[in-house]
């Protein structure tokens, strides 16, 4: 299986490198130099790294394959990846691929709420995307505290969410009638007494 690590930008300079979109938690280790990268679409690869740096907040990958300015131009778009299979010697319990993840169930208790449908990577924390049964996408902190528990084998993510996390992105007149209605409750239960 490949694991997607960046999309190709712009070109930089007249060397032939080029500015990447890091799509990685760990681009310090995937673009080494004389890392074979897989590049989609097929034609324009595979590609070689020769050099790696930092401008501000930018990656500026350098290949083998490419000399100038017209070649970097040439490959803007390109998807890199690396074969998964290069990965399994790795020691990495503590994280999770995106390929891992989507497609699993997402579950508050035994009820599911909706369904993983991608993985932000961040520089403060990653998020967790999540479909609702309304369609509606949910973006979840994907920290401990709120995601105890993956369970790939099962097919399932375990939510323990804030209050609220799930309204946040309702339009403004749900979470109205959403807040009303749980006033509403309130009141009958208040009443009640």
């Amino acid at each position: 299986m490949q694991l997607q690590v960046a999309r190709i930008g712009k070109p930089h300079g007249i060397r032939g490198e080029v500015t990447v979109q890091v799509l990685t938690d760990a681009p310090e280790d995937r673009f080494v130099p004389g890392t074979e990268l897989i590049v989609e679409p097929a034609s324009k690869g595979p590609l070689t790294v020769i050099s790696a740096r930092w401008n501000k907040d930018i990656l500026l990958l350098g290949f083998d394959e490419v000399v100038d300015r017209n070649g970097a131009e040439e490959l803007r778009g390109a998807m890199l990846s690396v074969d998964t299979e290069e990965l399994d010697g790795e020691d990495d319990d503590e994280g999770w691929y995106e390929h891992e993840l989507v497609g699993l169930k997402a579950r508050i208790g035994d009820d599911v709420v909706g369904t993983v449908s991608g993985l932000r990577t961040l520089t403060v924390q990653d998020l967790l995307v999540v479909d609702d049964n309304e369609g509606r996408e949910v973006l979840v902190p994907f920290v401990e505290a709120i995601v105890p528990e993956v369970n790939v084998e099962d097919g399932y993510v375990l939510l323990t969410p804030p209050a609220g996390l799930f309204e946040l992105n309702l339009p403004e007149d749900k979470q109205d009638k959403q807040e009303s209605a749980g006033k509403d409750k309130d009141a009958q239960n208040e009443a009640g007494r």
